[in-house]
């Protein structure tokens, strides 16, 4: 087997490859044996007549038909003999087939370019702090405990803490009834922050039987135009309970907390350390996001185009995988084909400059690594280290340990700097 390297662009590789007919003997009996099965020939089974017989009729057609895959499956071999890396599929471009003499291919495939990597040492990058209030532990609380609270009958709305059940007439912009727009026996939690306030406000005070309005409005985007509408209700208060919070005893906080806890200010810890941590790795992932947006930014260039679809389709089928997973029926594959198409190419782009990057800074997995991890898996699972190493190595394990190093090598070269989330997303807001 002769092969030839030729390198057509900084994104685009070839390889031709010519073979002798004696090289690929094996796979042209194979294919006779795959045609035979399907061959009826007068005085012979279906899939029973000599090979001999068939490579008399048909053998130039048979060989021609299969040359093709031959040519794919030595393309394959070539690869992991020269160690190729082809990011997309090969297109066969050349195909010249001799039966009984030789076949000659080309393949031309994507490779990632290499990049003079720029800008992504030094950077100055804001990370939000999220700053834990108590208002959050109680709110918190007060999710845990709604299960398990109560509803009394009662004459009158003295505060939030009431439910009420109503019913909701839609008004048109003179106060006139709109026909077919009544809502029967709606049940409207006060003390729930999602609930209208004006509902909330204007219901207090109120009795059964007794009537308030409310408008609602609704503002939502057009593209990049934003759109306000405003509705109008009328609602009559058909029934009144008063929210009771329940006892709070050892068996009540052991329930909510799966036998974490015994106490209110156990729990109000618990919940304390939860929050922080919650915080925290969201500080870590807006930080690790906005760095590598930056560094993605400052090394602008094109990806290669069969790359970023081939990136593209495995986002769309890992999401409809999730939809599937969750029982999520009509999925519309042409809105998440379109809105997983920035991210396609931003996502090919960070990874042909993670390569780049890890390779200009010598940064490595080895097998000592993976054996290592393996070994912590086989801990906990069981499984022998040996086979958890081989499935590491043919699921890419590696590479998503070498973009953690990567990722942790550059939150080392970079600077942190510290800004308060809410006035962050206040700011974001008044833009």
């Amino acid at each position: 087997m002769e092969i030839k390297l030729n390198q057509i662009s900084d994104i685009l590789q070839e390889v031709e490859v010519n073979l002798n007919y004696d090289e690929i003997t094996k796979e042209i009996d194979e294919a006779y044996m795959e045609e035979r099965k399907n061959i009826e020939i007068d005085g012979f089974r279906k899939g029973k007549a000599p090979i001999a017989m068939i490579k008399k009729l048909y053998g130039e057609a048979i060989e021609y038909k299969a040359s093709e895959k031959i040519a794919t499956k030595k393309f394959w071999e070539v690869v992991d003999q020269e160690n190729l890396k082809p990011i997309s599929t090969p297109q066969l471009t050349d195909i010249d087939f001799v039966a009984g003499s030789k076949l000659f291919f080309k393949i031309q495939y994507e490779v990632k370019p290499k990049l003079e990597l720029k800008n992504y040492t030094d950077l100055e990058i804001e990370k939000p702090i999220f700053k834990l209030k108590e208002a959050d532990i109680e709110k918190e609380i007060d999710y845990l405990f709604k299960p398990h609270v109560k509803y009394e009958p009662a004459d009158q709305v003295v505060d939030k803490y009431f439910r009420i059940t109503a019913n909701l007439q839609k008004l048109d912009e003179n106060g006139v009834a709109v026909i077919g727009q009544r809502s029967e026996n709606m049940l409207i939690d006060l003390s729930d922050e999602k609930v209208n306030l004006q509902i909330v406000e204007n219901a207090n005070g109120k009795k059964v039987n007794d009537k308030f309005s409310f408008n609602f409005v609704d503002e939502h985007y057009h593209g990049e135009e934003l759109h306000r509408e405003e509705y109008r209700y009328e609602a009559e208060i058909t029934k009144i309970e008063k929210i009771v919070q329940p006892e709070l005893t050892e068996e009540l906080l052991k329930k909510i907390s799966n036998d974490k806890v015994a106490t209110l200010d156990d729990l109000k810890g618990m919940l304390r350390n939860n929050f922080s941590e919650y915080y925290t790795k969201q500080s870590d992932e807006i930080f690790t996001n906005s760095l590598l947006n930056e560094i993605v930014k400052n090394n602008e260039f094109t990806p290669p185009p069969g790359y970023v679809n081939t990136v593209h389709q495995r986002l769309i089928e890992i999401e409809k995988e999730n939809a599937k997973r969750n029982k999520m029926p009509n999925v519309d594959e042409k809105a998440i084909a379109e809105y997983y198409k920035p991210r396609a190419e931003w996502n090919a782009r960070w990874q042909i400059i993670l390569e780049n990057l890890a390779q200009h800074e010598n940064i490595q997995v080895n097998d000592g690594e993976l054996e290592e991890l393996a070994q912590k898996e086989s801990e906990r699972t069981g499984i022998s280290v040996q086979k958890l190493v081989k499935y590491f190595k043919d699921s890419n394990r590696s590479d998503i340990l070498l973009e953690d190093k990567v990722i942790s090598f550059l939150k080392e070269k970079n600077k942190v700097k510290e800004v308060d989330a809410e006035e962050k997303i206040k700011e974001k807001k008044e833009k």
